[in-house]
């Protein structure tokens, strides 16, 4: 959605590396964006992603107009049911049938063989990755991992709203994460115990309002999926997170009014440089 930074970057450099022609879309998407959401004031700077692209090695910028993507009359939309309700798709109703629509249209358009993005929309990957095999596009979706900044927060275009000092307090998500895999690495097994270690380090930042904090597998489940919803007891959740069914943990929270996703591999491999 434009505004690039180093982690666009080096999406375009990896495309580069393994494609004779690289295409880069920039276009902030009105269909995911929900009526209460930051489409007004997304941050926007075409000349700067523009000489951003150029210099990572993009051969062309697709950059549409909204009337160009949805003419009158446009009356199409494209739902990935499954991995897309959870978690974001649960606090951001609307959100993948708008991320879905678009980038199915971007694809048909561009016609590329791969397409790269990023690992810190783990769930928006998990939903194209679903619907592209679903629809057979025969396109090859590739996950890069997160690129973060010096302090550990991976970058974003909405890390821009941030002053320097609340985007150190906004590590606080990273810590979270890590946090779940040393309890992982330390043996625990219940994915409640394993949430709570991540909780308890969020709850040391006042400022930070959680939406979700998942440890989820494949399908993008767990058995505690609610935000918010009440810890179960020992008793009842004794999830075993060794047979594949869980491997990632998932955060969302909103810090001075902007709204921060991460998430890190269980086992504590990857995640991002």
């Amino acid at each position: 959605m434009g505004y690039l930074h180093e982690g666009h970057a080096t999406l375009i450099r990896q495309a580069r590396r393994a494609c004779d022609v690289v295409v880069l879309s920039i276009f902030v998407n009105p269909l995911q964006f929900g009526p209460k959401e930051d489409l007004a004031k997304y941050p926007r700077d075409l000349e700067r992603d523009l000489r951003v692209a150029a210099g990572a090695g993009v051969d062309a910028v697709f950059y549409p107009e909204v009337e160009t993507m949805y003419p009158p009359g446009f009356d199409t939309r494209v739902v990935v049911s499954g991995v897309s309700e959870p978690l974001d798709g649960a606090a951001r109703p609307g959100h993948f049938v708008g991320v879905a629509t678009v980038v199915l249209k971007l694809l048909n358009l561009v016609q590329p063989d791969r397409v790269f993005l990023g690992e810190k929309d783990w769930q928006q990957l998990a939903v194209l990755r679903r619907m592209v095999t679903d629809l057979n596009v025969p396109t090859e979706v590739i996950g890069v991992p997160t690129v973060r900044e010096s302090s550990g927060l991976a970058m974003s275009s909405r890390n821009s709203y941030l002053t320097a000092a609340q985007k150190e307090r906004a590590v606080v998500l990273m810590r979270s994460l890590r946090a779940v895999q040393d309890a992982y690495a330390a043996g625990e097994r219940r994915t409640a115990a394993l949430r709570q270690a991540g909780l308890d380090v969020l709850a040391e930042e006042p400022d930070a309002e959680v939406e979700y904090l998942e440890v989820v597998g494949r399908d993008l489940r767990s058995r505690d999926i609610l935000p918010g919803a009440t810890l179960p007891s020992d008793s009842v959740e004794r999830a075993d997170v060794d047979n594949d069914a869980m491997t990632r943990v998932l955060v969302a929270a909103r810090m001075y009014g902007v709204r921060l996703i991460d998430n890190l591999p269980l086992d504590g491999r990857g995640g991002g440089a």
